[in-house]
């Protein structure tokens, strides 16, 4: 039985409203074709701020010297290739995105680090691995596209050990002028416009926009975390408030 998604409004937003796929299928679907420009824009378009975000992901996860780390929906292994600076035993990336897998596959192996990073197609809502099979796990940018927020959430505890460290980024809200009015235009009007130019892809920009404004950010999120099994949610909001970095443990 699926959870209920009334407690997350983002679960209805669609990547294509008039499609009859599941979320799940449709977020596969997008992000597949618009695999080979996702890199370029996510760095254009967070004007390069993103790497700092994930820098300071890893070194959340850190204080629990993770020698086996898990990152869910990876896309194109960018969280987890900034992860093997921790010299881990294994990084083990997972996402719906097959295409966006095989980008971040060439990038892994441009950078020597097949040997300790795996990426593997898998759903974030049932994934194969056993309990407690990981240190750390991660996530940037993925949580606001489960399909079930909580189904998603859940299965990222029990596969983390007791004492590990979960570490989540996700876009929010900056609350104060001017950030949040300048924040608000770009997001709706440029950032829409510029990715719809490059990707070619006609939903993508106006989708994410459109999934930030919707999802539970702050509180409301770090609630959620403690109803799916995580102890010590907490949310950090960085630059202004652009995105917000989620840490707990198990």
């Amino acid at each position: 039985m699926q959870p209920d998604n009334h407690s997350n409004p983002a679960a209805h937003i669609l990547p294509d409203a008039g499609s009859n796929l599941s979320k799940k299928d449709q977020v596969a679907d997008m992000f597949n074709n618009i695999a080979g420009k996702y890199d370029f824009l996510n760095h254009f378009l967070s004007l390069g701020i993103d790497k700092g975000w994930r820098k300071k992901a890893i070194r959340e996860i850190q204080a629990v010297h993770p020698r086996q780390i898990l990152d869910v929906a990876t896309g194109t292994g960018d969280l987890a290739i900034a992860a093997s600076q921790l010299k881990p035993e294994k990084i083990t990336g997972v996402d719906i995105a097959e295409q966006m897998l095989e980008v971040g596959r060439k990038k892994i192996a441009s950078q020597q680090l097949s040997g300790m990073i795996t990426l593997q197609a898998g759903d974030s809502e049932s994934m194969p691995f056993a309990n407690n099979a990981f240190d750390a796990v991660t996530c940037a940018y993925g949580v606001r596209n489960f399909e079930h927020l909580e189904a998603g959430l859940k299965e990222m505890c029990r596969v983390m050990r007791p004492g590990g460290k979960l570490a989540i980024l996700e876009f929010s809200h900056p609350k104060k002028f001017p950030i949040k009015q300048i924040y608000k235009f770009y997001f709706r009007y440029i950032l829409p416009t510029l990715g719809k130019l490059v990707s070619k892809h006609s939903t993508a920009y106006t989708y994410l926009p459109e999934s930030v404004m919707a999802f539970p950010e702050g509180k409301v999120f770090c609630e959620t975390l403690a109803k799916c099994g995580f102890k010590d949610a907490k949310a950090r909001p960085l630059t202004f408030g652009i995105t917000t970095l989620y840490t707990a443990t198990k």
